[in-house]
């Protein structure tokens, strides 16, 4: 931990995904402050649970100005930064905005650190689509593998995860790096696979949609882990992680895309037909994708706890949770209207 204020963290993306489950696994740790940095446009439903738990700051992180601001008064111990525009399919539809937002955000908050003298230690989240046209050969990615990135979005995180390490090398930011695969399970918004289908299977349980799941590719396979092994795995690389040094993160194990669907139509409470969408498929796609993570358990004694079926059922049980919860919206206006 670094020694300036260890117990005090900074997360941005807090309102996201993966920060969220991050704010709950740090205050479950004793001792921990929690300040959090979402946009203002940024859904609260994420961390409406945690109250007055945490310390919530709604901001563009493409102004300097805030985020040295925002640094200045919070003086974090440990900096775990995970805002980014995250959806690939985003990324292609506005490339030039996803650069611009995952990019400047990170130089602005390792500027912040260096101009305001503080010394955290600082988690840059990169991804595991960096490596992009992975081969038969380089199966299991290592971190060695060269990185051909495919997409946008890969551009973007391999700009973050380089710009961290300059950082590091160049005026002494104690950045750890990490390539975190793919993680899945509740709080998880459209846009990803898992959730992509358990929102369609939500509504036609609920008699929103038609009976039928529409799918990309389904042959692909990936390397999937609960989101909460993976915030796990983001605290203890600060915790134990080597300063300068990259980790892939992910369960090491690959599933298909099929199987994933095969296991929420199990789940789901009516029959639904499976047809293809082509809106689905993304312009390149690499067959498999799955991780060597070796070097971060041996160097932090980390390993994934949830197994597949816990994740996906949380993920399925979140949306129909959401489903419902317009559906009583929409009721209690529609009578509010008569």
């Amino acid at each position: 931990m670094a020694k300036e204020g260890p117990l005090r963290a900074l997360i941005t993306g807090i309102t996201g995904f993966a920060g969220s489950h991050l704010a709950d696994h740090l205050l479950a740790q004793e001792g921990w402050e929690v300040t959090g940095v979402g946009l203002p446009r940024d859904s609260r439903r994420n961390v409406a649970h945690l109250g007055a738990r945490i310390t919530l700051h709604l901001l563009d992180m493409g102004d300097y100005e805030a985020v040295r601001q925002l640094l200045e008064g919070a003086r974090p111990g440990n900096v775990y930064h995970l805002a980014a525009q995250a959806a690939v399919g985003r990324s292609w539809a506005k490339p030039a905005e996803t650069l611009t937002n995952n990019v400047v955000a990170q130089a602005n908050l390792l500027q912040g650190i260096v101009e305001l003298g503080l010394h955290p230690r600082v988690l840059i989240v990169g991804s595991g689509d960096e490596y992009g046209l992975v081969r038969p050969e380089d199966l299991p990615v290592g971190e060695e593998t060269p990185l051909r990135p495919l997409n946008p979005y890969a551009v973007s995180k391999i700009a973050q995860d380089y710009l961290g390490y300059q950082y590091y090398l160049s005026r002494g930011v104690d950045v750890v790096r990490v390539r975190p695969f793919n993680h899945i399970g509740p709080r998880q918004g459209p846009g990803f696979v898992v959730p992509d289908f358990s929102l369609q299977l939500a509504e036609i349980e609920m008699g929103r949609r038609e009976p039928v799941l529409r799918v990309g590719n389904l042959s692909a396979v990936r390397d999937f882990t609960d989101v909460r092994d993976m915030v796990r795995a983001y605290y203890l690389a600060l915790l134990k992680g080597q300063a300068g040094e990259v980790y892939n993160i992910g369960s090491s194990k690959g599933c298909a895309i099929q199987e994933i669907l095969n296991r929420l139509e199990s789940m789901c409470r009516v029959s639904v037909r499976v047809e293809p969408d082509e809106a689905r498929l993304r312009p390149s796609d690499v067959p498999i994708m799955v991780c060597n993570s070796q070097r971060f358990r041996s160097e932090t004694g980390w390993a994934p706890e949830y197994a597949l079926e816990r994740s996906l059922q949380g993920a399925l049980d979140d949306w129909r949770d959401r489903v419902a919860g317009r559906r009583a919206a929409q009721t209690g206006d529609m009578r509010m209207a008569q």
